[in-house]
């Protein structure tokens, strides 16, 4: 008897340290910016080089303040209009999903890799849109869910999603971003 309660009881505990490791494994795997993009078939380009007198990134510390982007094409076409008139809630969605890609390629371009981003820490998203349009965190939503599908809940934010009158070029969103850095 003692003999099959010791059986029964390793038994459990390496039940248990095969599921606690399956389990921080895939913790790992899911939290992996660089796989969870690939996994995705999202390809980044060069980042675009600033139309003005400023620059895409500044680091300060252990922050980048990311410049404003909009969804600038891999042809380097735009997304333009204005939501609610040209494009649907959507397209905009769309739009503000292509202009995550683009800040992605920034911070892969100023960091070598994606797993460097501890936290994606604040997100200002400006939807072109009508007077009347009132759906704007809808639209940024298109760039919320996509940090977070790549980087987990680091991706996870603050945020604010407001309208504009207009945008540089008709351009259907523009997004700044603040991220932590290891």
């Amino acid at each position: 008897m003692p003999f099959i309660f010791l059986n029964l009881y390793n038994m459990n505990k390496i039940f248990f340290f095969i599921t606690t490791l399956s389990f921080l494994n895939s913790t790992i795997i899911a939290q992996d910016a660089e796989t969870r993009l690939k996994e995705k078939g999202i390809v980044l380009a060069a980042p675009g080089k600033p139309v003005a007198n400023y620059v895409n990134v500044v680091r300060v510390g252990n922050l980048l303040f990311l410049a404003g982007k909009g969804p600038t094409k891999a042809d380097g076409s735009n997304i333009t209009g204005k939501v609610g008139k040209d494009l649907t809630i959507e397209q905009g969605y769309e739009a503000a999903q292509l202009t995550a890609i683009n800040h992605l390629a920034v911070l892969k371009a100023e960091l070598g890799s994606l797993n460097k981003v501890k936290r994606i820490v604040k997100v200002l998203g400006m939807v072109n849109c009508t007077e009347d349009f009132k759906d704007q965190p809808k639209v940024i939503n298109g760039y919320s869910d996509l940090m977070v599908e790549i980087f987990g809940d680091k991706g996870k934010h603050a945020r604010s999603a407001v309208g504009m009158y207009a945008l540089p070029s008709n351009i259907a969103v523009e997004v700044e971003v603040i991220v932590e850095i290891e």
